[in-house]
C-alpha cells in the first residue's frame, strides 16, 4: 500500500495508520484518497475541533451554506448536514479499504455533540440519528467515555451501531469501556443483530497524560527524573488490561458468534513538549491490533524519522507499574489527574462546538 518504510513497518507490525484531520478540502483535492495509496492510512477520525477548523475556511463550504440558507436551515441543521456530508464522502473513499480489510478498518469517526457527554439519553438518540442521516457501514460514532456515557456505549452497540469510545484517560476507566462494549455485543446478539458487522475501538489519550502530570513534577522535588514517563506506561497498562480482557471467557463467547475485538486506539499521539521526540507516541507504542490516529504533523514526521522497532509495548506492564507507583510515592495525585483531564476534555470539545456554531451562524448570515 505504501514505499514509505516507516509507515509500512507500523502497518507490518498490527498497527493501523488513522488520520486525525477531516475536511472539505481534503476530500476534493484527492488528498485523502491519496494518503490511502501512498501513507498507508486506513482510516479517520474527526472531533469538534477538527470541524470547527474546518469550517472556519468559509470558501470550501459556501456552495452548501448558501444552499442551506436559501432553504432557512437552522445553524444546527447546517451544521449537521456539512458534517454528516463530510464524512458521508470521506466513508465512501475508505469504502474499498473497508471491504478489503473485512471490515476492520476503512472507517471513518464523527462525534455526538460534546453537549450531551453528561446525558445518557440524548447521546443514544443523537447517535442513532448520526448512523442514519450518514448511512454508511464504515461510520463509527463517538461518544465520550464519561460515566453518563459508559451506558449508551453499551445501548448503541446494542443497536448494531459501530462506536469510537472517546476521552479515555485512565485503565479503570478503560476497564469500564471495555465492560460496556462486551455488554452491548452481547445485548445486540440477543436483539438480532449480526454481530460481526459491529466494530468499536477505544481512544485512549496519550499526550494530554503527559501535559498534565509534568506541569505538576515541576513542583515537586526530585520529580525531574519521573517526567515524560507517564502517558506511555498509561497507554501501555491499556494494552495489558485490553489483553487480559479479551483472552477471557467472557470474550470468547462473542468471538465465537463473530465478534470483531475492541481495539485500543492511541489518541492525542501529537507531542505538546518540543522536548520529547515528535514520534515517541508511536515508536513507544506499538502493539498489535491497534490503530494510532495522527494528525498530519505526526503523520509527516513518522514517515520521516520514526524509530519503528516492532513490538515496544507487550510485556512491558510491571515496568510501568512502577512509573504510577514512583509518582504516587512522589505525589502526584493520579485520580485527580484522571479527573481534571476527562473534565477538560470535554470543556474543550464544548468551546470547539460553540466557535463551530458561531461561524456558522456567521456564514449563514452573509449568505442571505
Amino acid at each position: 500500500m505504501t514505499t514509505n518504510p516507516n509507515l509500512k513497518a507500523l502497518s507490518e507490525a498490527g498497527v493501523s495508520i488513522w488520520l486525525d484531520d477531516l475536511s472539505r478540502q481534503r476530500i476534493t483535492s484527492g488528498n485523502l484518497a491519496e494518503l490511502i495509496t501512498d501513507q498507508a492510512v486506513v482510516g479517520v477520525t474527526s472531533n469538534p475541533t477538527i470541524f470547527a477548523n474546518a469550517l472556519s475556511n468559509a470558501a470550501d463550504y459556501t456552495e452548501k451554506v448558501r444552499e442551506l440558507a436559501a432553504r432557512g436551515a437552522s445553524v444546527d441543521d447546517t451544521v449537521r448536514e456539512l458534517t454528516t456530508a463530510d464524512v458521508r464522502d470521506a466513508a465512501d473513499i475508505f469504502r474499498n479499504v473497508f471491504e478489503q480489510s473485512g471490515g476492520v478498518d476503512g472507517r471513518v469517526s464523527l462525534e455526538v455533540d460534546p453537549r450531551l457527554a453528561h446525558d445518557t439519553d440524548r447521546t443514544v438518540a443523537e447517535a442513532v440519528d448520526l448512523w442514519k442521516a450518514v448511512d454508511r457501514p464504515n461510520l463509527m460514532v463517538k461518544i465520550p467515555a464519561t460515566v453518563e456515557g459508559l451506558p449508551a456505549i453499551t445501548r448503541v452497540l446494542a443497536e448494531g451501531i459501530s462506536v469510537n469510545v472517546t476521552l479515555i484517560f485512565s485503565v479503570q476507566r478503560y476497564r469500564d469501556v471495555m465492560d460496556a462494549f462486551l455488554a452491548g455485543l452481547e445485548q445486540a446478539k440477543a436483539n438480532g443483530h449480526d454481530i460481526s458487522e459491529i466494530a468499536s475501538v477505544a481512544s485512549f489519550f496519550v499526550s494530554r497524560v503527559d501535559t498534565e502530570i509534568d506541569k505538576r513534577l515541576e513542583k515537586i522535588s526530585g520529580g525531574e527524573a519521573l517526567r515524560g514517563k507517564a502517558a506511555i506506561a498509561n497507554a501501555r497498562l491499556a494494552y495489558a488490561a485490553y489483553e487480559e480482557v479479551f483472552a477471557g471467557e467472557r470474550w470468547k463467547a462473542l468471538e465465537a458468534a463473530g465478534a470483531k475485538a475492541q481495539r485500543p486506539l492511541w489518541a492525542s499521539t501529537g507531542v505538546k513538549d518540543p522536548a520529547y521526540s515528535d514520534t515517541r507516541y508511536v515508536d513507544e507504542l506499538v502493539a498489535p491490533n491497534t490503530v494510532n490516529t495522527m494528525p498530519e504533523a505526526t503523520l509527516k514526521a513518522t514517515a520521516d524519522h520514526a524509530d519503528v522497532r516492532g513490538d515496544t509495548v507487550s510485556g512491558t506492564a510491571a515496568a510501568s507499574q512502577q512509573v504510577f507507583d514512583d509518582l504516587a510515592k512522589a505525589g502526584i495525585d493520579l485520580d485527580d489527574v484522571f479527573a481534571v483531564l476527562e473534565r477538560e476534555g470535554v470543556e474543550k470539545f464544548e468551546k470547539s462546538w460553540s466557535e463551530l456554531l458561531d461561524t456558522v451562524a456567521q456564514q449563514l448570515e452573509q449568505a442571505k
